[in-house]
């Protein structure tokens, strides 16, 4: 039987067919119509079709084509329907009238010992109303599918953008399919498996298949462990697989991707475009035809995560830090980073555990940026202001500092360090530096530096003392979001907060205090 050449849109099931009530179809023999699906359909009265499909048609036939000698003492209706199964025909549809009052009993034995669907078109309904409800269905499957696939992309985007991205991508990926997805790294071994787990044979299969997409030269060698196969001493041989899936050649282009089913289990294996030997696996119990473009999302997605892109703007990068470096001011190589304005972003994962360089880089992916700075447990990147994130990143809380010129970065720095503790403080997923005039700035910047020396000079001394004062201050006297914004104890801010109300010698519950205060901070 020759291939079938199935279009991409999603096949119409024949019990979808058989429930069109306005249709009147008629299942008369053949295996049950669950299992049955429909690519196409075509008519035709030809006495050999074979040479006229392609392969899952519903072929439709008034009998025209049926000699008078035909009958049940006769091989013609089982040459004819042998002919169809041939060809690859999903099932045959035979319309009652004008040529035959009824189906040939002949043609209806014929369908049943070859195993192809009989459907019974009642006189009522014509051939083009048939072709015509068989396009509405694909038409209603292919909508439902690109609806599907477009909200797949769009959570695996988001996934991306997660402190945890790879594993996130692989649980989504896994979820939207309904089976398991698996990372292999360069040497081949599981770095990262999410969803339902397939059994031994078929994991074993895909690990295989992802030795056929890895790069030759990314490839174990022959002391690997995926090359060199061993067995227990008596222990029977390993099943023989096919050649492409167990020794790729070594001299031909991987291919990027490969699919394979195993042990009830569809199989498919992507390269990760970054060159590095990681491979995107999955295995699910079934495949629909927008499978293909979610797992390849994915992979797209997981080649930036996993691998680094060299580019002209990398350059441009390695040549703007190196001048730095060399003494060059900000302002004389933020033309090799782009267009300015720029904000500082902070952000720090929700939950414990501080971010990995590929969390680092999915965030910076996710607000427009590869200047990423992961530092400890919280990661600042520097952000065109046109790109200043909007909405909240799920899994990150964000400090924002105000839009400034490139010789303002430390300035936009340290608001973003303030606006991510006021953030977790309030427990807000993001927050921005609220820059807008003021009665401070009714004062000449030297002159309320030169106050804010002298009114805080007691404390300054001691870091812990003033940065205290300032989130305190900053959050209207809260002890306990003053605790959490700063990671201690209450109990430590009460005593940072009484021994700073000794030496400076005032009273802190007094407002006009507290805001001549919080002016001088300001301004250090």
């Amino acid at each position: 039987m020759p291939e079938a050449a199935v279009p991409p849109t999603p096949p119409v099931p024949l019990t979808a067919l058989l429930a069109r009530e306005d249709l009147g179809l008629r299942q008369l023999a053949g295996p049950p119509a669950e299992g049955v699906v429909v690519h196409w359909v075509h008519t035709s009265e030809m006495a050999d079709p074979y040479p006229y499909l392609l392969g899952g048609e519903l072929l439709l036939s008034a009998g025209v084509h049926i000699p008078r000698a035909a009958g049940p003492g006769t091989s013609y209706f089982d040459d004819y329907v042998s002919r169809i199964v041939a060809a690859g025909g999903a099932a045959l549809g035979f319309g009652v009238a004008p040529v035959h009052d009824t189906v040939p009993q002949a043609l209806v034995a014929a369908c049943a010992a070859h195993g192809l669907p009989l459907l019974e078109v009642p006189p009522r309904t014509t051939f083009s109303g048939v072709a015509r409800a068989v396009w509405q269905l694909m038409a209603r499957a292919r909508l439902a599918e690109l609806r599907r696939v477009t909200e797949a992309q769009q959570s695996l985007a988001t996934a991306a953008s997660r402190p945890d991205p790879v594993p996130s991508v692989l649980r989504q990926l896994a979820q939207r399919l309904g089976g398991w997805a698996v990372l292999y790294g360069p040497e081949g071994t599981e770095i990262a498996g999410a969803g339902r787990e397939p059994g031994d044979e078929a994991r074993g299969a895909l690990t295989r298949l992802g030795e056929v997409v890895r790069p030759p030269a990314a490839r174990p060698g022959p002391t690997s462990p995926l090359a060199v196969r061993t067995t227990e001493p008596g222990a029977p041989p390993p099943p023989e697989r096919p050649a492409t899936a167990a020794s790729p050649d070594p001299n031909r282009p991987a291919p990027s991707s490969a699919t394979d089913s195993v042990a009830g289990q569809h199989l498919a294996a992507y390269s990760l475009g970054a060159g590095h030997g990681f491979v995107l696996g999955v295995a699910a119990p079934q495949r629909t035809p927008g499978d293909h473009t979610v797992a390849s999302v994915a992979a797209v997605l997981l080649s930036l995560l996993t691998g680094e892109q060299q580019s002209g703007t990398g350059a441009a990068r390695s040549s703007a830090l190196v001048r730095m470096l060399l003494g060059v001011s900000p302002g004389e190589v933020a033309s090799l980073l782009g267009d300015g304005p720029w904000v500082v972003v902070r952000a720090r994962p929700d939950g414990d555990g501080a971010p990995d360089p590929v969390a680092a880089s999915a965030l910076g992916a996710a607000l427009g940026s590869a200047l990423v700075d992961p530092a400890g447990d919280v990661v600042r990147v520097l952000v065109p202001a046109d790109r200043a994130p909007a909405d909240p990143l799920p899994g990150w809380t964000l400090g924002v500092s105000a839009a400034v010129e490139p010789e303002d970065w430390p300035t936009a720095d340290t608001q973003a360090a303030r606006a991510l503790t006021r953030a977790r403080a309030t427990r807000a997923p993001l927050l921005r530096h609220g820059a807008r005039p003021a009665l401070t700035d009714l004062v000449p910047p030297g002159e309320a530096a030169a106050h804010a020396r002298a009114l805080l000079d007691p404390v300054t001394a001691r870091p812990a003392l003033t940065e205290t004062l300032r989130t305190w201050l900053s959050l209207h006297g809260s002890w306990d979001r003053t605790a959490v914004a700063l990671s201690v104890h209450r109990n430590t801010v009460r005593q940072r907060i009484a021994r700073c109300a000794a030496l400076l010698a005032t009273d802190l519950d007094d407002p006009d205090v507290r805001m001549e205060l919080w002016f001088a901070l300001r301004h250090i």
